[in-house]
């Protein structure tokens, strides 16, 4: 099929069913009600609860979800070919994707914005909760830990994206003071603020910056102490100093960087250069998986994810103004990231070929180029392997339309950067919740403070990033169990969702009751097959871990079944939403 073609049936329909199946979701089966007043509102601080416009919010909603997500998961699923890659970003993200982040978000909104960890006790009860806190802090615990390395990993490929990343922050904090201390223009500095970050670029691309060894401690390990430090700072801020304008421009970014590729596409397309080179479908790559049910691991945050329940619960519900946003922020961010899921597998697909360079030397173009690439699941599983091919795919694309290659690289590799330092502190911020949740639960008010909770959360991520010595191997060892912790996460919250649904009556529990039961069966299934695999290679540490997602998987399931089928009345009297006076 042609590159162009799926692109314009891929977007037409993401924009069709937002209209249709989205305002649907929204309206009769969550039945939004702006009378409602919004947690954002009736508890703000200025520090976490912010009303904010729903153009800002979701910037920041999208660059957190977002991070290296839809980038790395599609860029490695391709080996089981284009077509089956390409059908699940589309399918799970209109009929799963959205739904979980919209009810993940809208039912928060409707409990004082609580984190979906919190309100689990309401819905299922109090055991599960605690279940529930274990599986999100685990999940977060990983990805604040690795993050740092992936982000140092980024920096050592592409040393030309350091300047302009690190720089976003300065724009970005004098973007916030123009906006809400000074009552600036939003659209006018915002711009302006994406000009001054482009132009660090060009910047970045004359004077790349590597990472020395500094007092023993290896690049990458120096370069996860600098952004857990950063994490922890920009954790513990108001929202409006450095997290919502610095999203924000990354929102900026993200159209600019989708508006080049898909530019890249039509001129690449229209002038012949463009082919696929990918198969369409390859059942039994070399060393890789079984298709079902590692698709559907593997390709998470373009499709579903349940770290997306988590921004929704987390930040999203303490700054979204109204219902009505929520649809937009919640269900409407998740198909522009499946469309940025779609691109990512066209650059990968096709924009390869176009030329690439081997680990040999060798030039390779065409079909050899994709084959050189992705030889076997060992050859296109490394998280650098994973990024490059994105970035030269996507690279040489935007050359067509007349963009120095070189150049076109250091804007996709600040993308890329841009977005993964998005979702480290964002994850940060979320778990700094989470601890407080927790923690205020078993009665130590200590965790109450910001500090001492964000400190928690960074100092607990650094002891795993560093388990295996100076360089953050023994978070990377980890991993692999990202994808199954992350997917097991959404399948339960799509049981919450689909309980809450139920409890309202009819049947408008099946619109997220059969994504629950999918992903429930995908997850388990994929987390049987990880414990096989790791007890073969003698591996407790994942073994562990692994044996925990399995026993958290079944245990909520089961405990959600009976509450469906046995559903108390206060679930019921708390799921008829009732707007405020």
């Amino acid at each position: 099929m042609n590159a162009l073609l799926i692109m314009f049936v891929a977007f037409t329909g993401y924009l069709l069913m937002y209209r249709l199946y989205g305002r649907f979701i929204g309206r009769r089966i969550f039945r939004i009600n702006d009378s409602t007043i919004a947690p954002s509102v009736e508890f703000e601080d200025g520090i976490d609860y912010v009303p904010t416009r729903k153009e800002i919010i979701f910037g920041h909603h999208f660059t957190s979800i977002a991070g290296t997500g839809p980038i790395v998961g599609p860029a490695i699923a391709i080996i089981w070919g284009w077509l089956p890659a390409l059908l699940w970003v589309f399918v799970g993200s209109i009929v799963m994707g959205a739904v979980h982040d919209f009810g993940a978000l809208i039912i928060s909104m409707r409990n004082q914005g609580k984190s979906i960890s919190d309100y689990t006790a309401r819905y299922i009860n109090g055991r599960t909760r605690v279940f529930f806190f274990l599986i999100v802090f685990l999940e977060l615990w990983i990805v604040i830990s690795i993050f740092g390395l992936v982000i140092a990993v980024i920096f050592s490929i592409f040393p030309s994206s350091v300047f302009p990343v690190w720089l976003q922050i300065p724009i970005a904090i004098g973007l916030g003071i123009l906006i809400y201390r000074r009552g600036g223009n939003l659209t006018l500095w915002s711009l302006i603020a994406v000009g001054l970050m482009y132009a660090t670029i060009v910047g970045g691309y004359f004077f790349p910056l590597e990472m020395p060894v500094l007092f023993g401690i290896p690049a990458p390990g120096v370069w996860t102490i600098i952004l857990l430090i950063y994490a922890y700072v920009a954790s513990v801020l108001p929202v409006t100093t450095l997290l919502q304008p610095r999203d924000f421009i990354n929102a900026y970014q993200l159209i600019f960087a989708m508006l080049l590729l898909v530019a890249g596409v039509l001129f690449s397309a229209f002038s012949g250069e463009l082919t696929i080179v990918a198969p369409v479908f390859q059942a039994a790559p070399e060393a890789a998986p079984p298709l079902w049910p590692f698709l559907f691991i593997t390709i998470a945050c373009g499709a579903i994810s349940g770290f997306h329940a988590l921004v929704s619960s987390g930040t999203s519900a303490k700054q979204v103004r109204n219902e009505s946003d929520a649809l937009f922020v919640g269900y409407g961010s998740m198909l522009v990231e499946g469309a940025l899921a779609t691109l990512v597998i066209i650059a990968v697909a096709a924009g390869i070929g176009m030329g690439y360079t081997a680990r040999s030397g060798e030039y390779l173009t065409g079909v050899s180029a994709w084959t050189n690439h992705y030889a076997s699941w060992a050859a296109a599983a490394g998280l650098g392997s994973k990024i490059k091919a994105f970035v030269d795919g996507a690279a040489n694309m935007i050359a067509v339309i007349g963009i120095p290659r070189g150049i076109a690289v250091v804007i996709m590799g600040v993308f890329v950067s841009s977005f993964a330092g998005t979702t480290l502190d964002t994850a940060t911020r979320i778990q700094r919740y989470v601890i407080t949740e927790l923690f205020t639960t078993l009665r130590m008010d200590i965790f109450r403070n910001r500090y001492i909770a964000t400190g928690f959360a960074v100092l607990s991520a650094a002891l795993l990033a560093f388990a295996s010595g100076a360089d953050g191997q023994g978070a990377l060892s980890l991993w692999p169990l990202f994808g199954a912790v992350n997917q097991t996460l959404a399948a339960l919250a799509l049981i919450i969702v689909t309980l809450y649904l139920r409890a309202r009556g009819g049947w408008s529990w099946l619109y997220a009751g059969v994504p629950a039961v999918f992903m429930s069966v995908i997850t388990l299934w994929a987390a049987v097959l990880n414990q096989l695999q790791y007890g073969t290679e003698h591996n407790i540490l994942l073994q562990i871990i692994n044996a925990v997602i399995v026993f958290i998987i079944l245990w909520v399931t089961v405990e959600g079944i009976v509450r469906f089928f046995r559903p108390s009345p206060s679930l019921v009297s708390t799921a008829q939403h009732t707007p405020h006076p």
